[in-house]
């Protein structure tokens, strides 16, 4: 287990990730870490409106919400709070299933938010998959 974790500006994500380090590209909007709890496992975090904040202080990295590995074994959950790891309690099936429902609605609510029509919507996405692979492609 650890309790302190230090931020990594990259392009791409690296292989092999090294325990105490956040991955952060900005490029590709997510962040990568080993799980806090010391079982190796690899956490992506997708870095967008819905999902999750990155932010930087001179203390140290934030992710916010909170970190839940409800898909892997040890079923970690925990904040990463200005460079600290600080444990927060395992939830129930029933929970997870509700913070899920609330991620859901979250999204729902948000990308419809922001459709002006289906057509402009689409092609929004299409841009931003071109853009991704562009990127790829360099």
């Amino acid at each position: 287990m650890i309790d302190r974790i230090v931020s990594q500006r990259v392009e791409f994500m690296p292989k092999q990730l090294i325990q105490g380090i956040l991955y952060v590209s900005e490029e590709y909007k997510t962040a990568a870490h080993l799980c806090a709890c010391g079982c190796g496992e690899k956490i992506r975090t997708p870095l967008t409106p819905t999902e999750w904040r990155f932010t930087e202080t001179a203390s140290g990295p934030s992710l916010y919400p909170s970190i839940g590995n409800w898909q892997k074994k040890c079923q970690s959950h925990y904040w990463i709070n200005q460079g600290q790891i600080r444990w927060a309690d395992k939830w129930s099936p029933e929970q997870i299933a509700a913070g899920r429902r609330g991620e859901d609605a979250r999204r729902q609510e948000y990308y419809s938010s922001r459709k002006t029509n289906n057509d402009s919507s689409f092609l929004g996405f299409c841009k931003w998959v071109w853009d991704i692979i562009k990127k790829l492609l360099k």
